[in-house]
């Protein structure tokens, strides 16, 4: 949202010999005006969201514990106006006013958070499901998880047809996987390392390295995987302001 806005200051910075100063002061002043209402409205959105996600979430964590919000209010020592402004999404608790609440539910701060399952269930039907298909039809993956948000793992149903290999592509550093089979066979290779696995047999292997799956058998394999991924630190947000003034000098 505020790059082509950037981009067009760029612009304006670049011809400077072509315009005369009043009229690239008045340009300078209108790309910048612009960057900042929609910084300001990206902002807001993403404030509104957080309101909506924060109040849909204690909503249920309080209805799962069959509490009032008097009785949340007594808990929690936050007052029940409170609560009832946030739940309404008409205010965003501070993270003090947060702990306080989940303290007294007994969930992390990141239980308000969650995008998905918000009424405590999420159904995925199987013939709804986006699956992953590759050579010609010979593999597939289908995710058992909800795709609206990043997930710390991943939860897939693998399909191997008869005599086929798969490689798989090295994750970051941290990766693992745990994988069980539950019909036929397959044979786990990393690296030099190879390990049979029979139906109910299950393996867990670092995946910041190349490995493939190969079916041995004359019969379709199937096998569930669970993708547990590294942790990563976060992307610190820089904002438009800084990044102006430093192209500036």
């Amino acid at each position: 949202m505020v790059a082509p806005a950037y981009s067009s200051l760029e612009l304006v910075r670049e011809s400077f010999d072509a315009h005369a100063p009043a009229e690239l002061a008045e340009a300078t002043r209108a790309a910048s005006a612009n960057v900042h209402q929609t910084h300001n409205t990206d902002a807001q959105e993403a404030n509104d969201a957080l309101e909506y996600l924060v109040g849909v979430n204690l909503a249920r964590l309080r209805a799962e514990r069959q509490l009032s919000l008097d009785a949340l209010a007594r808990a929690s020592g936050v007052s029940r106006a409170m609560l009832a402004q946030i739940e309404s999404g008409r205010s965003v608790p501070s993270i003090k006013v947060l702990h306080k609440i989940a303290s007294a539910l007994k969930v992390s701060v990141a239980a308000f958070l969650r995008r998905h399952a918000t009424n405590g269930i999420e159904y995925l039907p199987a013939e709804q499901a986006t699956r992953l298909v590759t050579s010609n039809g010979r593999f597939s993956a289908r995710p058992l998880f909800p795709l609206s948000a990043p997930a710390s793992a991943e939860f897939h149903e693998l399909r191997i047809a008869p005599l086929h290999a798969e490689s798989g592509s090295p994750h970051p550093p941290g990766t693992t996987i745990n994988l069980v089979v539950s019909d036929g066979t397959l044979e786990i290779r990393v690296h030099d390392r190879a390990q049979l696995l029979a139906t109910g047999d299950a393996i867990v292997f670092d995946a910041d390295q190349p490995h493939t799956l190969r079916n041995p058998g004359n019969t379709e394999a199937r096998a569930y995987q669970v993708t547990v991924n590294a942790e990563t630190p976060p992307r610190w947000h820089v904002p438009a302001d800084s990044r102006r003034i430093d192209d500036a000098s």
